[in-house]
């Protein structure tokens, strides 16, 4: 076949022959292909989550609670794909998950749901990985990491800013969580399961008295 399109000199010929090989009676399996494209008029957000990282953390040897060098890897990735793609107006990440929000108006990849959603999380992943070894440089890169994504559509700019402060007051949320667990792990020399048996006020109380820390003040400024 590719010797028959070599031999053809006459350049319409040969357009001629391509435009019958795509219209093959074998084209009618593109009618299975889902109808995937989003609402218009309405904020697309794609939000990204490691699959598995708490074991990816442990493999390797993030510092807890929080590991300054993940952080800034998975801030450059983000950098990555908003420096690829100008539809993405504002992105916003804690821990192993960053959120994308596309301009309402969006028309990127015809605002294909599957076609967005595998591009970005695509390119955040390869960017994770080739600059791996720009933030840790002394940690080898044990196994590929993965991400998993998902597509939420908000009509409106108030549900926006909800989400916004959802996804923010989760971060207080689970960084309260952390930086008290692990002072007491780390710092107190408690196991975790006697900060599980602990009630809330002996933990209370051991923060204050030996780290300094006033648990029901971080508790107030995190609502």
């Amino acid at each position: 076949m590719w010797k028959q399109i070599y031999k053809v000199k006459n350049y319409n010929q040969q357009i001629t022959f391509y435009f019958k090989m795509a219209k093959s009676s074998f084209e009618y399996v593109k009618t299975f292909e889902a109808d995937d494209t989003l609402l218009p008029n309405t904020w697309i957000v794609i939000r990204l989550d490691g699959k598995c990282f708490h074991k990816f953390s442990e493999d390797h040897n993030f510092s807890k609670p929080n590991d300054l060098r993940a952080l800034k890897l998975m801030n450059y990735s983000a950098f990555t794909v908003m420096r690829e793609f100008n539809d993405v107006t504002l992105s916003y990440g804690q821990s192993d998950e960053y959120s994308f929000v596309l301009k309402k108006q969006s028309s990127l990849y015809k605002r294909r749901a599957s076609k967005l959603l595998t591009t970005i999380n695509s390119k955040f992943t390869a960017a994770y990985v080739y600059f791996w070894s720009k933030f840790f440089s002394a940690e080898n890169l044990k196994y590929p990491p993965a991400f998993d994504g998902r597509i939420v559509l908000y009509p409106i700019e108030e549900n926006l800013i909800d989400y916004m402060k959802w996804r923010q007051a989760d971060v207080h949320i689970n960084n309260l969580y952390n930086t008290t667990f692990w002072t007491l792990v780390l710092k107190g020399k408690l196991s975790p399961m006697q900060v599980f048996c602990y009630t809330f006020r002996q933990n209370t109380v051991f923060l204050a008295q030996y780290h300094q820390i006033k648990m029901k003040y971080c508790f107030k400024n995190s609502t």
